[in-house]
């Protein structure tokens, strides 16, 4: 006999592919990292370069997650926060291109981590207007990182479209664990949290 698909047995599967999805990207990553991992001409070379960062990566992850978090049922402030971030992120790594240097760059870029894990983790609700405001000056950093292994518009396309995929990522994970499991953003959360203060460290 066919089991039936229950609402919770649906719900059970969207949340596993989701979690393997999450689970899959630093692997993704790693892989990346271990091949041409400075070979960022052309689109396909940008569209990866946002997988091969794991700061980056989880940074993007948590943008989106904490968006779906925040975010008012049925309005598309859903997506306006990691838009933000996206449209600056391409500004940062424009300005990096340039030869626009900013101080502290991986510093910012690990509190962004330490931020944004506090904020998911303590589901924090902000106006959408702070939100995107806060985001954005990480987004900065985060685009000046980039900005440095990119080479052309092409490239900048393709690290924007990547950084859509994992923002989109992000929000899908929110929505589901939200008004479902509310520990399973405070363990993402923390862990994010814990992961930007231990590069602080290193760094």
């Amino acid at each position: 006999m066919t089991p039936i698909a229950t609402p919770e047995r649906q719900h059970s599967a969207r949340t596993a592919a989701v979690a393997t999805w999450l689970a899959a990207l630093p692997l993704w990553a790693a892989a990346h990292v271990g091949g041409d991992a400075h070979a960022h001409d052309g689109f396909a070379g940008g569209f990866l370069h946002p997988f091969s960062g794991i700061d980056h990566l989880v940074a993007m992850l948590a943008v989106g997650c904490w968006s779906a978090l925040l975010a008012r049922p049925g309005r598309l402030d859903l997506w306006v926060v990691p838009l933000g971030f996206v449209v600056v992120l391409v500004l940062g790594a424009s300005l990096g291109a340039g030869g626009v240097a900013l101080p502290a760059v991986e510093p910012m870029i690990s509190a962004s981590l330490v931020a944004l894990g506090l904020l998911v983790a303590r589901q924090v609700r902000w106006p959408t207007a702070a939100a995107v405001a806060l985001v954005g000056a990480f987004a900065l950093f985060h685009g000046q990182a980039h900005g440095g292994e990119l080479a052309g518009a092409a490239a900048l396309a393709g690290m924007a479209l990547g950084s859509v995929l994992l923002h989109a990522t992000g929000v899908a994970a929110g929505l589901l664990v939200r008004r479902r499991n509310p520990w399973w953003p405070r363990v993402a959360g923390a862990a994010t949290l814990l992961f930007g203060a231990s590069l602080l460290v290193v760094r």
